[in-house]
């Protein structure tokens, strides 16, 4: 992804840069990254830096005019400090400062970054006070990685960068290991890799003589917990204004931006607000192989109502052929924050951005609104992990029931956010920008002030309805909405939700005993009668026959069945009985081959 990465130090210049020179090589992942370094050996500041050509970060580093503050930027900016002016079509002008205004902030406003309003981190370097602060958004989202080592403090947006150069560091941590296995990411800001750490949201750490002097955490959650509760009606009319006033600013700027439409609510809810001149922003929806599904057929009719254009993205038989590629390629990416099963997500971005370069999303907006809980510790079959580790997939359910005590909507933002929606974050910002107005800091202040009783998808259709009465008409992908929920429209919803409940059996979660008589049908085929009408990937059927190769190569070699925190007889028993179509290990097969690829193209590879 995109980012920063340096080191602050007292060793040689020479040394230091030539360790930022090899961190820098490793985050040099497509063409059309611009990179660029900037050095200090006075303050002992060695920063790097990696940006999409074009984008908002594209122009680093910024100087004040008399040199004294600099400033290496990361990611997006959306406050009201923010200058930023609307994409002019005719010709591809703009008129936009870019983010040069953020330099004189952090000059003027003693309490920077408090004031900025995205997902970000960056390095300010004052040559005045001789400090160098390396900060982040208050979510946490635009990742950065450090370590401490005893002559350098190292950063990056990658851990991989630091990998590169602290070679001793290529081992997983048992509890961070423990973590992603049980709840699919690494919490409390560990990372997979002993002695890396991710740093904390809202982080204002303050070196002098390249020294650690303050570790600031410049916003605290509390400020929005304890404000109080308004009434239903006065929380609608707030949460409305804040929503129709802030949606503009997340499709302004220098690039291009298009619409990534699914069937569900919240990006229709932005198309009700944001209100596009006809045939001015481009749509599009990720489809699959076995037939249109409900967020294709829905969000086409909502980008027809509002008089866009509308194509779909389609994962098919390419994917399948280049699997390896992308499974791989993920996997590295992310540092090993997502599994194999978000390959395809790689995939659809790489030719989104083809569309336009800034995506824009309803990311978050279950989270925020509805205070959705998108994860929780889940088991693999009793046998595959050894003993050793199983005290520490103990330990992680237990640090998951501690963690999931905070204040609801800080758990959803300030912690699941950055731990378990990263990943996905991180691998699509490696093409493009992806934006979501669910973030935007007055957004999620204003939802602090929620009543119970308005924590539910009536508030979303109420605003569509508001917004845009006339998608309001248009079902989600799981039926009616809004005034038309009758009788008819509550069967329907059932008949939809009963319809994903037979995709999900069919696919990665279908019982051993359903498994098992499907396979004595298998010749009919039973699973295309329900594939695809939710989802565009079917990862049981795609393991268990069209990628059946790359799974026995992998999972049966003799590196993956060696490894420590496997019990090799029950890898070979979930490759068999999966591939024979009599057993379903469709969770337990993406976590060992993204635990293999971490090995291989993280801790083994150079």
């Amino acid at each position: 992804m995109p980012g920063i990465v340096g080191l602050i130090t007292r060793m040689p210049h020479q040394q230091a840069e030539a360790e930022l020179s090899r961190m820098m090589e490793s985050m040099r992942h497509e063409s059309f990254y611009v990179t660029g370094t900037w050095n200090d050996p006075d303050l002992g500041v060695y920063v790097g830096w990696t940006a999409r050509r074009g984008s908002f970060a594209d122009g680093m580093p910024l100087r004040t005019k008399a040199g004294g503050l600099v400033l290496v930027f990361s990611g997006e900016e959306f406050s009201d400090y923010n200058p930023i002016r609307s994409f002019k079509e005719r010709g591809h002008e703009f008129e936009n400062e870019g983010p040069s205004f953020l330099v004189r902030l952090a000059d003027e406003d003693r309490n920077f970054p408090l004031s900025l309003n995205g997902r970000f981190h960056g390095v300010l370097a004052d040559r005045i006070r001789n400090t160098v602060t390396v900060f982040n958004d208050r979510y946490g989202m635009h990742r950065a990685y450090y370590h401490q080592w005893r002559d350098a403090f190292y950063f990056a947006a990658e851990a991989k960068a630091i990998l590169k150069v602290r070679p001793e560091l290529r081992k997983f941590d048992s509890r961070s290991l423990g973590e992603f296995i049980t709840c699919g990411c690494v919490l409390e800001n560990r990372s997979l890799f002993d002695g890396i750490h991710v740093l904390p949201p809202a982080s204002a750490w303050r070196f002098r003589s390249s020294t650690l002097e303050k570790q600031v955490s410049y916003f605290d959650p509390k400020n929005w917990e304890e404000q109080p509760v308004l009434e239903p009606e006065a929380y609608y009319q707030e949460l409305r204004r804040v929503f129709s006033q802030r949606l503009p600013r997340y499709f302004n700027g220098c690039e291009p931006v298009a619409m990534s439409l699914t069937g569900g609510l919240d990006t229709r809810l932005i198309m009700a607000w944001q209100k596009s001149a006809p045939g001015s922003l481009a749509c599009y929806s990720f489809g699959g192989m076995v037939r249109e599904s409900q967020d294709v057929t829905v969000a086409r009719r909502v980008a027809q109502s509002c008089g866009q254009t509308h194509r779909v993205i389609p994962v098919g038989q390419e994917f399948l052929t280049n699997f390896q590629r992308y499974a791989e390629r993920a996997v590295y990416l992310t540092d090993g924050c997502i599994d194999v099963r978000h390959s395809p997500d790689l995939y659809v971005n790489e030719r989104a951005k083809d569309i336009a370069p800034v995506r824009m999303t309803g990311n978050y907006g279950s989270e925020v609104l509805r205070r959705v809980r998108a994860f929780k510790p889940g088991a693999l079959a009793p046998g595959l992990i050894s003993t050793d580790l199983r005290v520490q997939l103990d330990l992680a359910a237990s640090t998951y029931a501690e963690v999931v005590r905070a204040h609801p909507l800080s758990f959803a933002v300030f912690r699941q956010a950055p731990w378990h929606h990263y990943g996905l974050l991180c691998l699509e910002q490696t093409q493009l920008s992806i934006r979501s107005p669910f973030l935007d800091n007055d957004l999620v202040r204003t939802v602090f002030r929620a009543p119970q009783s308005l924590l539910s998808q009536e508030v979303s259709q109420r605003l569509i309805a508001d917004g845009n009465p006339q998608l309001a008409e248009i079902p989600s992908d799981r039926g009616p909405i809004g005034l038309h929920r009758g009788l008819g429209s509550l069967a329907i919803r059932s008949a939809r939700d009963l319809s994903a409940k037979f995709e999900y059996a069919y696919d990665y979660g279908m019982p051993q005993w359903v498994a098992r008589i499907d396979h004595l049908f298998s010749g009919l085929h039973i699973e295309r009668l329900f594939l695809g009408r939710n989802k565009f990937y079917h990862f049981r059927t795609w393991y268990r026959d069209a990628l059946a190769t790359f799974v026995r190569a992998t999972l049966l070699d003799s590196r993956t069945l060696s490894r420590p925190y496997l019990q090799r007889h029950k890898v070979e028993e979930i490759v068999a009985g999966h591939l024979a179509g009599t057993h379903n290990y469709t969770t337990e097969i993406h976590k060992l081959l993204t635990l293999e690829l971490i090995s291989k193209t993280l801790l083994e590879s150079n």
